[in-house]
């Protein structure tokens, strides 16, 4: 990495965003021989309530990498079914056993030591490196093509020119602002609400959903505590809150009757952090010298988790049809369009069937008042061992997995 007296920063790609998308392409890129910079706009990687589910195909991915045995030393739970409980009526909704991956489970695992272990291991490759603190602020554009990103950093403002900027800085990103990329507004119905809540030894393991008249609250084991995602109509924190602190514990110990008075461990609002939900893609997700991928392309509802997962996939995807290309300069507009084609199908199925989810059953749920009975199709799922095996397959492997090469 070239650095010149004026505080300009010269590699062969750039790459905006620690997160998954940004941290996994960073890593193959350089494990490929090509010079990358990450930019991290915070210090550390330690924000809670962010997606924590790793999934079958990710774990294949770490397989591919020869990591996985050293990255399953990490803490971690493991989810080998996924299931809910609707009014009264416990549901089996997905059997990850079957699938044709090494790891048939879900790793529930914090994104901050996923992260981590990524960074550390893209430090073992001399072509990699990573900046924290440096927050993207505007695009350098030169001859009608991205050339670089303008950064502020605690030392000053900086310059890094690239041949290749990729945008990974999440829903809300800033590069394909500044690009002027066209978003396609899809739209969610709900909100969710993020909580931690004590876990006993006694609690029910695995994922676990439950739904009850107007509710949704779905718990991730996370070993010492559960993860709990409340979900409320779009717009409505305000009128959660109205009603006070305590009917709201009373609404989560009503949903889920063994976490007891371990509800009142929420002592006030700032315990409970509201996740406003999107769901949209980009048209168009390149233009000479940038590239978009997970967030910033296409922003996911949270049902199932698969936000991190599709995420991975993109990089995965990216490094395979750039690493050859950037190898000797600047990826041809044509290359980065390439990666849209290869990912477009497997976005636009997922968020075909979340918002199908969205408006069938989240929807009716959140507008619901009186006893609610499971939908037969979920009856038969769970009653019936063989068809847990197609909502696994969708969760745990997606509509078009990614191979390393």
């Amino acid at each position: 990495m070239d650095t010149t007296p004026d505080q300009t920063l010269r590699v062969r790609c750039c790459i905006a965003g620690g997160g998954p998308a940004g941290m996994m392409l960073g890593f193959l890129l350089a494990r490929a021989g090509i010079e990358v910079l990450v930019l991290e706009k915070h210090a550390d990687f330690l924000r809670d309530f962010r997606g924590d589910t790793i999934h079958p195909s990710t774990l294949e991915v770490m397989s591919e990498l020869g990591l996985l045995d050293e990255f399953l030393k990490l803490p971690h739970q493991e989810a080998r079914q996924a299931t809910m409980t609707i009014g009264d009526t416990p549901i089996k909704l997905a059997d990850f056993s079957h699938l044709p991956t090494r790891c048939k489970f879900i790793a529930l695992m914090p994104q901050w030591d996923f992260l981590d272990f990524l960074a550390d291991q893209g430090r073992k490759y001399p072509h990699f490196h990573l900046r924290m603190q440096a927050e993207v602020t505007d695009l350098i554009e030169d001859g009608g093509r991205v050339a670089g990103v303008r950064v502020d950093t605690p030392e000053g403002p900086l310059e890094v020119r690239a041949d290749l900027v990729v945008g990974a800085d999440g829903r809300r990103s800033i590069v394909r602002d500044k690009a002027g990329l066209t978003v396609e507004n899809i739209g969610a119905p709900m909100d969710v609400l993020w909580m931690r809540i004590p876990r006993a030894p006694s609690d029910p393991d695995q994922l676990q959903g439950r739904i009850g008249a107007g509710q949704m609250l779905i718990l991730i084991d996370r070993g010492a505590y559960w993860q709990c995602a409340y979900v409320i109509p779009k717009g409505s924190l305000d009128k959660v809150r109205e009603k006070g602190l305590e009917a709201f514990r009373a609404s989560l110990a009503k949903l889920a009757p063994f976490l007891g008075e371990r509800v009142r461990e929420l002592q006030d609002w700032d315990d409970i952090k509201l996740l406003t939900v999107a769901v949209d893609r980009l048209e168009r997700w390149s233009k000479p010298g940038l590239l978009c991928i997970g967030d910033a392309a296409h922003a996911m509802s949270p049902i199932a988790g698969v936000g991190i997962n599709l995420a991975i996939q993109d990089a995965v995807a990216a490094a395979n049809i750039l690493s050859g290309p950037l190898a000797k300069g600047a990826p041809e507009p044509e290359r980065l369009e390439a990666v849209q084609r290869r990912r477009d199908f497997p976005t636009r199925m997922t968020q075909r069937v979340q918002v199908l989810l969205q408006n069938r059953l989240i929807s009716r749920v959140l507008a619901g008042t009186g006893p609610i009975a499971p939908p037969w199709l979920m009856r038969a799922v769970s009653r019936w061992p063989l068809l847990q095996r197609l909502p696994a397959r969708m969760i745990g492997m997606g509509f078009r997995p990614e191979h390393v090469r």
